[in-house]
């Protein structure tokens, strides 16, 4: 799926229409919008391969390259490697326009993937499937979430 962020539109959230019950997206109130704030694709990757998400340095240049197909401009990298049953890698990268993150849980071979931008040039979408295109999940659950401010 691919979003128009140049001409942004936002769809209005379900109670400030009035809608009470669940509809098809397409059927909601669209209004257009010249004010980006925020762009955020963030998504569940579903049977990815154990040994890349558990590979702390992969996820590490994974997320530097992320950022630079995006057009973010990195700031700092940190990772955290867990142990357990439930142990996996967590990878934020500090953008100056916001963060992506991944974390892992290698034995479920599962990850979470959180992409936040608030500049106009750079694209989220690109850096999700990025993440997506490396780690080769065999299914992926992903979400976008508009983070502009309602002009009232």
């Amino acid at each position: 799926m691919r979003y128009a962020y140049k001409s942004l539109i936002k769809i209005l959230g379900l109670k400030r229409i009035g809608v009470n019950k669940k509809v098809n997206q397409e059927s909601l109130e669209v209004i257009k919008t010249d004010t980006i704030i925020g762009k955020h694709v963030y998504g569940n990757l579903y049977g990815c391969d154990k040994k890349m998400l558990s590979n702390v340095e992969l996820l590490k240049k994974l997320i530097v390259e992320a950022a630079e197909i995006a057009k973010m401009t990195l700031i700092e990298v940190k990772s955290w490697k867990f142990g357990g049953e439930k142990g996996g890698v967590s990878v934020i990268a500090l953008v100056v326009e916001s963060h992506i993150a991944i974390h892992t849980w290698p034995n479920y071979e599962y990850a979470a993937v959180d992409v936040f931008t608030c500049g106009e040039k750079s694209d989220p979408d690109e850096s999700f499937e990025h993440i997506c295109r490396v780690l080769a999940p065999k299914k992926v659950v992903k979400h976008f979430a508009d983070r502009s401010a309602i002009q009232y």
